[in-house]
């Protein structure tokens, strides 16, 4: 059984834990849980290093437990946030939960008849049994208020002016509260999470002491930063999502290719499940030539291939080079149309009716007045260049202005044109 602890530390993956855990789990298989909240119907990827932690658990030869808070996603954490959160209803959160349980899927087994087989929970399945008097008799009378107070995460919003609602306030109660009802009912003495819930996490561990008389323990990650300051997993389009839907894997791609060379080397390690042997000799080839962005493109890939699939990968790599010029036409025509207008996101577009591109006897005529001043500023201008040899259309190059133009309509709309090395123009036919 492989040490969970010394994995964790040596990638740079542990931030905090209870005295005697190490101690706990060196005596066979323990079980653990993780807390997920289901406030959209796909994790994004902050959640990562938790799934990752889950994962690593697994490894290791014990037992982890997913919670999704369907109860607490009622309610909404208010650990280091600076606003209450709209609360969703019942049948939202069921979807949600639903669809963060076939992506925990990719990463943890919930299969076969292994003793250490993942298995997802969600609170609302005992948190809705309660009635508000009996939680408040039952479990609200072993947690004074004085101690829920001393949470640094209910400090900060009472000092910020912005108060916090009872309803919030509880919250930690009731994460506490699915400790104490795993570690009754699942033998689960453990509970993972993000540096900014280890208050909620000792709540737990302190019911269980209270109402069961038991031991359990904490252990916390750090949260992630970038190198610069900014706030990790947000791009200028908004979260990095895992569901292909809201973050096409060529854009999820792309997020991890572009991580700055300091941001790589912690990445690859949290990120990935590369052994510690490979993850030096990658780094020992990115400093040799950092151009290359060796760990990045081993960061993008290994991720891109767990959340999504191999064939996924190799998509985003054909549309990347794309834009670099190493492609063909056959290759641009395989990109799909979302993943086609991400590439040349940004690039100029002049649009055609299906009667006038239909006019056209010559690849000239299509400099021509309809998309002068965008393309060309002249049909002179493009036969020059088209002589040159400086103009392709879909990645094939043209020799003959006066030649018919039979470039096939990439999703039978699109012509892509290059102008140069570096400038692409879309021509969209509708």
């Amino acid at each position: 059984m492989n040490s969970f602890i010394e994995e964790l530390r040596w990638r740079g993956m542990l931030q905090d834990m209870t005295p005697e855990l190490e101690e706990h789990l060196s005596k066979g298989m323990a079980s653990a849980y993780l807390g997920f909240d289901p406030t959209a119907d796909s994790l994004h990827i902050g959640h990562l290093v938790g799934v990752m932690t889950l994962l690593h658990f697994q490894r290791s030869g014990h037992k982890p437990f997913a919670l999704v808070g369907g109860a607490t996603g009622m309610i909404g954490d208010p650990s280091f946030k600076s606003a209450e959160r709209n609360l969703l209803n019942k049948e939202t959160l069921d979807h949600n939960v639903s669809c963060i349980q076939s992506q925990l899927a990719k990463f943890l087994d919930f299969s076969g008849s292994t003793t250490n087989k993942a298995e997802l929970v969600n609170n609302y399945d005992w948190m809705s049994q309660f009635s508000f008097l009996d939680f408040i008799r039952d479990v609200g009378k072993h947690i004074t208020v004085n101690y829920m107070m001393s949470k640094d995460s209910v400090k900060r919003r009472l000092e910020d002016g912005n108060g916090l609602s009872f309803t919030e306030f509880s919250y930690q109660l009731i994460q506490g509260y699915d400790f104490y009802h795993l570690w009754k009912n699942e033998n689960c003495s453990i509970q993972l999470g993000g540096s900014d819930q280890w208050g909620n996490i000792v709540t737990g561990t302190e019911l269980i002491r209270r109402m069961g008389s038991g031991s359990a323990y904490a252990l916390t990650v750090p949260l992630i930063t970038k190198a610069d300051g900014t706030k990790f997993g947000k791009t200028e389009g908004g979260s990095v999502w895992l569901d292909p839907e809201k973050t096409s894997p060529y854009a999820f791609y792309q997020f991890w290719l572009n991580v700055s060379d300091q941001d790589a080397s912690k990445y690859i390690r949290i990120f990935t499940t590369l052994d510690k042997e490979t993850i030096e000799s990658l780094e020992a080839e990115h400093a040799e030539a950092p151009h290359l962005r060796t760990l990045q493109k081993e960061i993008a890939k290994n991720v891109t291939i767990m959340v999504h699939s191999q064939e996924d990968y190799e998509m985003a790599v054909k549309a990347s080079e794309i834009l670099f010029g190493k492609s063909s036409t056959e290759d641009l025509a395989s990109l799909d149309e979302r993943t086609f207008l991400q590439v040349f996101d940004g690039v100029p577009q002049v649009q055609l009716s299906k009667e006038e591109y239909s006019s056209f006897g010559s690849i000239l005529d299509l400099f021509g007045e309809a998309t002068q001043g965008v393309i060309f500023a002249s049909k002179g201008e493009a036969r020059k260049m088209i002589q040159g040899g400086g103009v392709s259309i879909n990645k094939e190059k043209i020799g003959d202005p006066n030649a018919v133009l039979t470039s096939s309509l990439l999703q039978d709309k699109y012509l892509l044109v290059q102008k140069g090395k570096k400038n692409y123009y879309i021509v969209e036919v509708k």
